[in-house]
């Protein structure tokens, strides 16, 4: 059945959010070295000054962080400007996205938004931004919409005409070359008691690796291997992912390692709508990383920019000190930990295509302007009612640099229920140079190595 469905949705006409935009021309691509950043934000501030000028970000570690040491927050000593409570969210209305809206409503006093000062820390290799400006000149979206061609290693349409191109920016936007890491997951219970899954991830990501070109990359963007370390019951539990561009004429590989069968088995349905495994059904495969995967279940709108109080700079939540349990609290996490930012988002709505069937009806999303990172969705449900609030937290790798998440939430409204993702709990530093080799993430070598 979902075969026939992608083919359906494949043989479909192109949607009407994707139009005939593609690359822009030279003259538009030179703002990238003007009056937009090379990633295509706007350079300066606001006219209130509450959102600085982009001066090239994070793109030198404190002089007292060394490499091999956990990122140090560099605005650890800042207070507040102000905090967003239930009581006095009316006086900042305009600022706030209806996710936040509902969880101040449904939360409140105990959840508030504490406001911080705004940093534009977000910044890349300078590698990246020549590719990006190459992109902005070359980039095309395939007829059908589900893939990209012509672009390599970075977001490719830093100057986006429409919601599917902002879309892919953000799946295609560079997180470094490789990664090796450990983190946990949790789905707490109503009462804030859990049980965390501790688990090994390794990236390899082939379509931001130096030197190649997109001809080179056998339609693949990323590939990835995770091993679940405990608890015990799930420990050696092992998957591994290749990540496709165009996910309809070649769909995601998926293999999943079962410790108790000791078996390496195709995972056919690790797409869409399908539970992400361990979440306790609080949230889809295609959720993780705020957004993956095939964009042809939905029509996409680019609704255009605005000035939003969004997660952003989270080292407190990054450090050592902030555990799991300082973390996690009953329905949502310990908002003392937090840190919101105002900052210009991309606003893409998602409207789930005529006949296709998936548990969101309409998503949003807020995308960061200086780094194409979603930072906040809303996924509602088939009635149109709003089900689940996600966010991304995330800081400046200033090592790298690049800027990613550091941890990622989903709150479902109607179970007072969140997933957790990035409980790092005193784990090592990301490695972001940790010598891959390609031929490590197949399926003969997962297998042989499965059972060690």
């Amino acid at each position: 059945m979902r075969m026939r469905i992608l083919a359906a949705l494949a043989a479909l006409p192109l949607i009407a959010s994707v139009g005939a935009h593609a690359k822009v021309s030279e003259s538009e691509a030179a703002r990238l070295n003007g009056d937009l950043t090379p990633l295509g934000a706007v350079r300066s501030g606001n006219e209130a000054g509450t959102i600085p000028p982009w001066t090239g970000g994070l793109a030198k570690p404190p002089s007292d962080w060394k490499p091999g040491q956990i990122e140090i927050d560099p605005f650890a000593r800042e207070e507040p400007l102000f905090v967003v409570t239930a009581e006095n969210m009316a006086l900042y209305e305009d600022r706030l996205t209806e996710g936040h809206k509902a969880l101040l409503r449904q939360y409140g006093p105990e959840y508030v938004m504490p406001v911080y000062r705004t940093h534009r820390t977000a910044a890349y290799p300078e590698a990246v931004y020549e590719k990006s400006r190459q992109n902005a000149t070359s980039a095309t979206l395939l007829e059908n919409g589900n893939g990209v061609t012509d672009t390599i290693m970075t977001s490719p349409f830093p100057i986006p005409g429409n919601g599917l191109e902002a879309i892919w920016n953000h799946t295609l936007r560079y997180r470094g070359e490789q990664v090796s890491f450990r983190s946990a997951f949790a789905t707490p219970t109503r009462d804030g008691s859990f049980n965390p899954i501790l688990t090994e991830y390794d990236y390899y990501f082939a379509y931001s690796e130096a030197g190649v070109e997109l001809k080179d990359i056998d339609n693949r963007i990323f590939y990835l291997k995770t091993r679940i370390m405990s608890p015990s019951s799930l420990a050696g539990t092992l998957n591994l992912v290749h990540e496709t561009l165009d996910q309809v004429r070649s769909p995601r590989l998926a293999w999943r390692y079962d410790s108790s069968s000791r078996r390496l088995r195709r995972s056919p349905n690790l797409a869409y709508e399908t539970d992400l495994p361990n979440s306790s059904s609080l949230r889809s495969v295609d959720q993780k990383d705020m957004y993956n995967g095939a964009p042809n279940q939905y029509d996409w709108i680019l609704k255009g920019k605005q000035e939003m109080l969004v997660p952003y700079n989270a080292y407190r939540l990054h450090q050592p000190a902030a555990t799991a349990r300082d973390i996690i609290r009953p329905k949502h996490i310990n908002p003392e930990l937090t840190r919101y930012e105002l900052h210009r988002v991309w606003v893409v709505e998602a409207t789930l295509r005529t006949g296709v069937q998936h548990i969101y009806q309409k998503r949003r999303f807020y995308l960061d302007e200086d780094s194409w990172q979603i930072v906040a969705a809303e996924e509602f449900d088939n009635e149109g009612n709003l089900w689940r609030v996600s966010e991304a937290h995330n800081i400046s790798y200033y090592g790298v640099p690049v800027f990613w998440s550091t941890l990622e939430l989903t709150y479902d409204l109607k179970a007072e229920r969140y997933f957790i993702d990035g409980l790092d709990d005193g784990q090592a530093p990301y490695d972001f140079r940790p010598g891959f080799r390609p031929g490590e993430f197949s399926a003969s070598a997962v297998r042989r190595s499965a059972g060690r």
